[in-house]
């Protein structure tokens, strides 16, 4: 059973609202998704669990004072499944607890995050009244990735294990009770949602490039034809009420402490759509605040 779903990271989502309207933000975005691809993969690979397990994916907990992300928590009968997922691609090389490629030779150990996150959790469940021990695993689910190791670590699962290690986990006992509903409940009702924001590059309204962009490939939009824009790219179509408020909502996302007036999404917009319809739009599916030059949508 699934108690908490991975959601989509806002931090994603700003960055590809930004990707197309500022530069030097390939690195993050690509850093971004490809963890989270790798998350998804694995969310995918524990649907083969029983529907008696409680998993928990994505948490980001707190412990006096020390924050600690799990990527996934699977409470079992007897113990506490921690799943900490890499993504990782290529060749990787570890000797004396030393993690390096080719490309670089200090690299963080993924094995120390892994412990402190287990060590944070253990007294984390110590303070809730829980006495579960605490089985931690560190899973690289891409298949193009190689670990050159010298010695066997039970706690490095590959890709080629991930099947075998699936399958152990169904042999053991379930038999949960509530005790581990609840756990489960309370550790869900403990996750923190930090704000995205402060991880972003600094930008302003003035700095990012204004226009719509198409929604299927991304490239701006020059103007619409009886109230459809038509993408000189790819052809996609759409009506110019949806790609406004598609914009709007694209605005909200990246300025969530500016008001919603007629003259800045005029402007948001790359003036390709009139001040008229842009007003009418909002006035349809926003509510109007105050009046004259003061006056904005909520």
């Amino acid at each position: 059973m699934i108690i908490q779903q991975r959601p989509e990271p806002l931090e994603i989502l700003l960055f590809r609202a930004l990707f197309e309207r500022l530069v030097l933000l390939e690195n993050h975005i690509i850093f971004s998704e490809k963890g989270y691809e790798g998350e998804l993969r694995s969310d995918k690979w524990l649907e083969g669990l029983t529907d008696n397990w409680l998993v928990l994916h994505g948490l980001l907990l707190e412990y006096n004072g020390s924050k600690f992300q799990i990527d996934t928590l699977i409470v079992a009968h007897e113990k506490i499944y921690l799943l900490d997922v890499k993504n990782y691609e290529g060749d990787y090389y570890l000797e004396d607890d030393k993690w390096f490629t080719k490309t670089n030779p200090n690299l963080k150990n993924p094995l120390h995050q892994m412990i402190r996150c287990e060590t944070l959790l253990l007294k984390l469940l110590l303070e809730l009244g829980y006495n579960y021990p605490i089985e931690s695993y560190l899973i690289f689910n891409n298949p193009e990735f190689h670990l050159y190791m010298t010695t066997i670590n039970p706690s490095i699962i590959f890709p080629s294990q991930l099947n075998r290690f699936l399958k152990k986990l169904n042999t053991r006992p379930i038999k949960l009770n509530s005790n581990h509903h609840k756990l489960a409940q309370q550790l869900a009702s403990l996750h923190i949602v930090e704000s995205p924001y402060l991880r972003l590059p600094p930008y302003t309204f003035e700095q990012i490039k204004k226009g719509i962009l198409c929604p299927a490939c991304r490239t701006y939009f020059l103007e619409a034809c009886k109230g459809i824009f038509i993408c000189g790219h790819c052809g996609c179509k759409e009506s110019a009420d949806a790609a406004v408020l598609r914009n709007v909502k694209e605005y909200r996302l990246l300025f969530p402490d500016s008001k919603i007036t007629t003259n800045d999404i005029y402007e948001w917009c790359g003036r390709i759509v009139s001040k008229k319809v842009i007003r009418r739009i909002l006035l349809k599916n926003f509510k109007l605040k105050g009046f004259g030059p003061s006056s904005n949508f909520v």
